[in-house]
């Protein structure tokens, strides 16, 4: 169980690798970019379209020559550097292994990094999944995905993963037992009082915390929080216009008893923190309530009135019958929270799951001068109806389904476990690992092998592409490559990467730990035998990798590792409604691996999304915003026009989609998977999904959806 924290065993190897890939990278850099000036993105020519003689024309025009003749210039001293680089690639490790070590605050409560572990909570916990195709190829490569500037799209990809898995993880619950459900008109008020920012840094609303820095602008207050919109007979504002009535519900003829008021707290003569009051007058506010607060004594309500004249509580806007709005905010960044003061964290290291995650709750009200209001057990009770936060989707329950899902805007709060294929170019890599680093703790990347090595017995021009990032440490890791890749799929080192992590520790000190296998899948079409190959492979390692990796070293005795989750995540490059794709449908993985959007064999579940878009309209204004597409996605026609659907016997060959007539196939092709197993679960454990999205925050910077999916372990016992 020893982690490959550099690419090579030692410092002599390491020092001949960046001497041999110095000489080879200027000739791989010219010639990037000379094949790069030769394909042209769809935005690109729209751009020489409008005007044929801009300044990007005439670059590509000096350019490409120059670049020609450098490259010719370039080739000896990158053959002399070829000579001594592919023979080390046989020494090379697997994979990199890089992780931040905790700092000093962290480490004296014993919290081993953002989401450490933890004792294991008899009730369980919840974790978070993401896969994610982000299509990071050399320049050159990714332009027949109409996709360009390789690294500055790394860059931007993990500022959006980073700021959308960072914000607080909102959840409404509703006790009510007449109304069960929040109205759309209550989700459209979720946006006020945030600040919004441009769909190019993506960077989603913060609500200031006391666990990391955050900003917040607060909105001038448009309508009263008290009535609805329209209403006459508001007991604040007693006549039109007038806003600044002193005239209190309850007291009457002028009476000075507000310190017996049941709408003014006691000993309060400001009214900052009222949501109706913003310029100091608090006399005539029904919000002070010291019954409201208290969450009883309806009886003294000025709005309910007294006798026969009680209104039901689920009426009072005042009352707001059992709604609460629990917010998880999670860790905040490492070099961002030495700037803060009077951070309260629990010594529990290992609660980051959405069940179990201790974290200080919000609130704000609609014109709070303050801004934030803390309570202290994580959930806000009684809070106005105007208490509204922004929604990053809208999350909906189709029939008899037993869990959440929705087209997501933003990747889900408190994310646990990222997967990423397609992370093929190094300088991309590099930057990416970056961005991610400042959010989960522990990152496996650079993983495959170049040149020839054991049963990859074509030369591999680039490694698999993929990239595991976790909030928890990982324990152990493997990496296998698939031998039978064909034509183009054969240049590079597709394969499993497995891993095994370490979530939590039992009351009997045994580890509680997860297996997560992240893998890419054969791309070329009408080869389904070579992907049910893979898949039998994939099983076969998985069941190998767990096997050796409970195995306790030798001559010591230690309880066995209790497994809490073992989830597949990757393209798979098939979906399940393609009559092409029947063979890898009926595959024995379905029958060992649970796929939450899947029926059965040929049938998805009527909600399931597609997860590739059609590349030729990625620079639409439709699509060119998370915000954006994830509305275009909501509608059947905007899914029709820009995913790219099963291959039907009436399709035309031609390269896009806008604007076909004939009749479609399901929602799409969903070839990005999130699959789960509950085997080797220990006794009376159950595994529930909690929610499924599908995240449209990558717009513009890759041509797949990405796949979200928060599962709950439950354990089968009590809380003490």
């Amino acid at each position: 169980m020893v982690l490959h924290v550099t690419p090579y065993s030692g410092a002599c190897l390491h020092f001949l690798d960046g001497l041999s890939w110095s000489l080879v990278f200027p000739c791989y850099w010219l010639l990037d970019r000379l094949l790069a000036s030769c394909v042209a993105t769809s935005l690109e020519k729209r751009q020489r379209s409008q005007d044929p003689c801009s300044f990007l024309t005439l670059c590509v025009v000096i350019s490409a020559p120059i670049y020609l003749l450098l490259f010719l210039a370039s080739l000896p001293f990158a053959l002399l550097g070829f000579i001594i680089w592919a023979p080390l690639q046989a020494v090379r490790q697997p994979y990199l292994y890089t992780s931040y070590r905790p700092d000093k605050h962290h480490a004296e409560q014993g919290q081993a990094g953002a989401g450490g572990i933890g004792e294991w909570r008899p009730q369980g916990r919840s974790f978070c999944f993401c896969s994610a195709n982000v299509c990071l190829l050399p320049d050159s490569l990714a332009r027949f995905n109409n996709l360009s500037d390789t690294h500055r799209r790394a860059l931007e990809v993990g500022k959006r993963i980073r700021n959308g898995a960072s914000r607080p993880q909102i959840k409404i619950y509703i006790d009510s037992p007449t109304n069960t459900s929040i109205s759309a008109a209550s989700f459209s008020s979720l946006a006020t009082g945030f600040r919004r920012t441009s769909s190019l840094d993506q960077r989603p609303d913060q609500t200031h915390t006391t666990n990391g820095p955050a900003e917040t602008e607060i909105e001038p207050i448009t309508e009263c929080p008290i009535h609805p919109s329209g209403a006459a007979d508001c007991p604040v504002h007693p006549s039109a216009g007038d806003h600044n009535s002193t005239d209190c519900p309850v007291h009457h003829d002028g009476a000075d008893t507000s310190g017996d008021c049941p709408l003014h707290q006691e000993g309060t003569n400001s009214s900052s923190g009222c949501p109706v009051h913003t310029s100091g007058e608090s006399a005539g506010c029904p919000v002070h309530s010291k019954a409201c607060q208290s969450g009883h004594g309806h009886h003294d309500c000025p709005m309910h009135g007294d006798g026969t004249q009680q209104k039901p509580a689920t009426d009072c806007p005042l009352h707001t019958s059992g709604v609460q709005i629990s917010i998880s905010a999670p860790e905040p960044d490492p070099q961002e929270e030495e700037a803060e003061t009077g951070n309260h964290r629990e010594q529990g290291v290992g609660d980051t799951g959405s069940m179990t995650a201790s974290r200080e709750s919000l609130a704000r009200y609609h014109g709070y001068d303050g801004g934030v209001g803390i309570t202290s057990n994580n959930t806000l009770s009684h809070v106005p109806r105007t208490s509204i936060f922004k929604r990053p989707g809208r999350k909906r329950r189709h029939g008899d389904e037993t869990f959440d899902h929705e087209i997501s805007a933003f990747f889900p709060a408190n994310l646990d476990f990222l997967a990423l294929q397609e992370v093929f170019d190094h300088g991309a890599t590099t930057r990416l690992r970056r961005q991610l680093h400042r959010y989960f703790p522990y990152v496996l990347s650079d993983v495959g092998r170049y040149g020839w090595k054991g049963c990859c017995s074509r030369f591999k021009f680039l490694n698999s592409g993929l990239m595991l990032a976790s909030r928890y440490p990982i324990l152990d890791a493997r990496f296998e490559c698939y031998p039978n890749g064909k034509g183009e799929d054969a240049l590079a080192a597709k394969g499993a990467l497995f891993a095994k992590v370490h979530v939590g520790t039992s009351h009997q000190e045994q580890r509680v730990v997860g297996y997560l296998t992240c893998t890419h899948l054969h791309a070329i079409e009408g080869d389904a035998s070579v992907r049910c190959e893979q898949l039998d492979q994939l099983l076969q390692w998985g069941a190998e990798f767990r096997q050796s990796s409970s195995q306790p070293p030798e001559g010591e005795k230690v309880l066995d590792d209790l497994v809490a989750f073992d989830v597949i995540l990757g393209d798979l490059n098939f979906d399940n409604c393609s009559s092409e794709d029947k063979l890898e449908q009926q595959h024995a993985l379905f029958t060992q691996y649970k796929d939450p959007c899947r029926l059965g064999p040929g049938e998805d579940k009527p909600w399931a999304l597609g997860t590739l878009l059609d590349p030729s309209g990625l620079y639409d204004d439709d699509v060119s915003s998370p915000e954006s597409l994830q509305k275009l996605m909501e509608n059947e026609d905007g899914r029709k026009e820009y995913l790219v659907f099963p291959p039907s016997k009436n399709q035309c060959p031609a390269g896009g989609q806008k604007g076909r007539k004939i009749p479609l196939k399901g929602n799409g092709r969903r070839i990005d998977y999130i699959m789960y197993s509950d085997e080797g679960l220990p006794q009376d454990w159950k595994l529930d999904i909690e929610e499924f999205s599908f995240v449209t925050q990558l717009a513009g910077l890759t041509d797949h959806l990405s796949v979200a999916m928060r599962l709950a372990v439950s354990t089968g016992e009590e809380e003490p």
